[in-house]
């Protein structure tokens, strides 16, 4: 790995912790950017609920994983401070004061919404709205549809507390009187079976004109009294716990993958609990209980102006066929070299083509796959695999190509994270069919995407290739930003069969001519060319680096950036989510600015580029700068040889995003983002100028 020298008296500490944001605060400071969204009046109503949705799903899964290390680490003593110098103590507390803003923004957010929604004919009913009509349907409904299905828990010695599973939604009850034993009652839980549905939809000749619904919670607890006949039911409190989710599998001690992996899964829903998330007129003696049985702390709790499970909102969106309230569609073309309908190796093998996903279809990659499939000529297919969804035709065409008798390799990643259980069934289909499925390598996941076909033409065999930043996930392909290339390039093509032979065969480190390869040689490469760029601009030749990524946060790259700066190199950055590196501070990073950019579609792709004086060179990547994609992953990184295909890649991802000044974040050197203003120059969108370029 890479050392940088001792600081001399007269440079400043490049490694001195106040140069760093904190990982875990960057990456939560993400979704104020979403929720502002959310909060955006300019943005179509339904979407702005989904935005809602999507900071609850990012405040689950930040709590699952992240905090829950922290946390865990912090226990045992074993939580060593980042980059940024915080001991774990002071970091969780930041997150939790940084977390409650949040909260309180989140729900500040759902209280503004409503009215808005109510007056486009959609009412999310609380049972305080509820006419006579109304909750006469509602109480046939729950006697009929939800009465059956539950199976209240009073709580005494003979009844201890149950488990709750992992974000369930449950009501604490507080009970007076005695049951048909002569016992006292005082504490009940009722726990939502995952089967019930968490909204219900109020029929129209029920409710009149429009549409409403009901979230389960506020069924529970106004019909609570029919659970529990006999007693009065004081007050009924809705609550959700999280718990920790990351699985830990010591891989080199299994012997099988699979079987560890689904045997970790069957517990998952049941660890350690991170979080307890309880409604704002919970008393505190129900608090207290609830947080000794969990075994939390009074730091761990957050109280909910709303539904516990505000997360559910999107269903609604999902639901509601109103075009007016969501963004507009758009159709997603083919590339010009594509539409004609010719053979598609005849194409490639004449020139590269390149995929702007989704302004360009994610058909193009299904349909390269399915000529594969049936060309007699095709010998063999190899891809990776890691988010693919479940009802994919890629992996209906693989099954396919393998029955024909085609040599089929897949390699799927089985630990990519919440999507382990979907990949083991995609595993086990394939395997089934006869394609051989190998799982990577012991110890790092496998993140590259990239697809390799082997093709006699003649005496020889050809390769072709599909590279992408993104996965071969169909729905995903319409809502984030990736770049993927089809290229005949014999010697990218050599590089990728080098790559599979690797993770398939367990063979030795390969040398490869145009790709960069995590662990091996993305890291040294691109420290490499930012060194170059640094060594340019101390020679008096203009050097630039412009990069697009999800994520930055490893500290030697940072160390190479700020070296880059105080040596004249004109940095700009692209990073959607956390960076922890800071810009703007005087003699280390004035010549690096960093944006995020927050739009209709998740920005995914990966796109580095350096000036190299005159001889510019441009790589597109699954790797963010961070230290598991450069040290503990399977990553690719591909240039783009084609020139046009270059500045094309540059002018749509990098140009195109530092001119946008309306969806855009600038941040600061304190760790602030400000939104990007138009001033006196058009307001420009770099997603929607996109739209309009390609989806006419």
């Amino acid at each position: 790995m890479h050392r940088p020298s001792p600081a001399s008296p007269s440079q400043p500490d490049l490694t001195a912790p106040g140069l760093y944001f904190s990982r875990e605060l960057a990456a939560l400071e993400f979704n104020f950017r979403v929720l502002a969204m959310a909060r955006d009046t300019t943005v179509p109503l339904l979407e702005r609920l989904r935005y809602l949705s999507i900071v609850a799903n990012n405040l689950d899964e930040f709590f699952e994983v992240r905090v829950a290390m922290l946390k865990h680490h912090h226990a045992y003593g074993s939580a060593a401070p980042g980059p940024d110098g915080l001991p774990s103590g002071e970091l969780l507390a930041r997150i939790r004061s940084r977390a409650l803003d949040l909260v309180a923004a989140q729900y500040a957010c759902w209280q503004e919404l409503g009215p808005q929604l109510d007056a486009e004919r959609i009412h999310v009913l609380n049972r305080k709205r509820w006419n006579p009509r109304q909750r006469r349907w509602l109480q046939g409904y729950f006697e009929h549809e939800v009465l059956p299905v539950l199976s209240p828990l009073g709580l005494d010695p003979a009844h201890p507390f149950p488990r709750i599973l992992n974000k369930t939604l449950n009501i604490a009850v507080v009970l007076k009187g005695r049951d048909a034993f002569g016992h006292e009652g005082h504490m009940a839980l009722v726990r939502a079976p995952r089967s019930l549905p968490r909204i219900i939809r109020v029929p129209a000749e029920v409710s009149g004109p429009g549409e409403h619904f009901v979230f389960l919670a506020e069924l529970l607890q106004a019909f609570v009294d029919l659970m529990f006949p006999g007693f009065k039911v004081v007050g009924s409190y809705q609550f959700r716990v999280t718990r920790n989710s990351e699985l830990i599998v010591e891989e080199a001690e299994v012997e099988n993958l699979a079987l560890a992996l689904s045997e970790e899964l069957v517990g998952r829903g049941y660890a350690r609990p991170v979080r307890l998330e309880i409604a704002n007129d919970c008393p505190q003696a129900i608090t207290a209980m609830l947080i000794q049985n969990f075994q939390l702390e009074e730091s761990d709790v957050y109280r909910c102006d709303g539904p516990v499970n505000i997360i559910r909102a999107g269903l609604i969106y999902d639901w509601l066929d109103r075009p007016e309230l969501k963004f507009p569609r758009f159709n997603p073309q083919l590339p010009a070299a594509l539409e004609s309908g010719k053979n598609k190796f005849d194409l490639i093998s004449q020139r590269d083509v390149l995929l702007h996903h989704p302004y360009q279809s994610f058909a193009a990659v299904i349909d390269l796959l399915r000529q594969a499939t049936a060309d007699p000529q095709v010998l063999a297919i190899k891809q990776t695999l890691y988010r693919a969804g479940e009802d994919t035709p890629l992996v209906d065409l693989l099954v396919e190509a393998a029955r024909h008798g085609k040599d089929v390799t897949v390699v799927i990643e089985l630990r990519a994270r919440f999507d382990e259980e979907a990949n083991i069934r995609l595993a086990t289909r394939l395997q089934e069919a006869g394609v051989q499925v190998v799982y990577g390598v012991v110890g790092y996941k496998t993140h590259a995407k990239m697809m390799l076909i082997v093709r006699r033409e003649g005496e020889v065999l050809r390769r072709y290739a599909h590279l992408s930043t993104g996965n071969y996930h169909q729905v995903n392909s319409r809502m984030y930003t990736d770049i993927g290339l089809m290229t005949a390039n014999e010697e990218i093509g050599e590089d990728l069969h080098k790559v599979f032979q690797q993770l398939s065969g367990l063979g030795p480190r390969i040398e490869l001519k145009r790709l960069l390869h995590s662990p091996f040689t993305l890291y040294t490469g691109v420290m490499a060319k930012i060194e170059r760029e640094t060594a340019h601009a101390l020679a008096g030749r203009p050097a630039r680096i412009v990069a697009k990524l999800n994520a930055l946060n490893e500290a030697h790259v940072i160390e190479a950036l700020y070296r880059a700066s105080q040596a004249g190199v004109e940095i700009d950055l692209i990073v959607r989510g956390a960076c922890t590196l800071r810009p703007g501070l005087s003699g280390i990073s004035e010549r690096i600015r960093v944006r995020s950019i927050v739009g209709r579609f998740l920005e995914h792709s990966r796109v580095y580029w350096f000036a190299n004086d005159g001889e510019s060179e441009l790589y597109c990547a699954s790797a963010d700068w961070m230290e598991r994609n450069l040290m503990r992953r399977i990553e690719v990184a591909f240039p783009i040889l084609d020139p046009e295909l270059a500045a094309r890649v540059f002018e749509e991802t990098l140009a195109n995003g530092l001119a946008d000044n309306t969806q855009a974040w600038l941040l600061d050197c304190d760790g602030r983002y400000i939104r990007a203003q138009p001033g006196d120059n058009p307001p420009y969108s770099a997603q929607l100028g996109l739209l309009e370029r390609f989806c006419q």
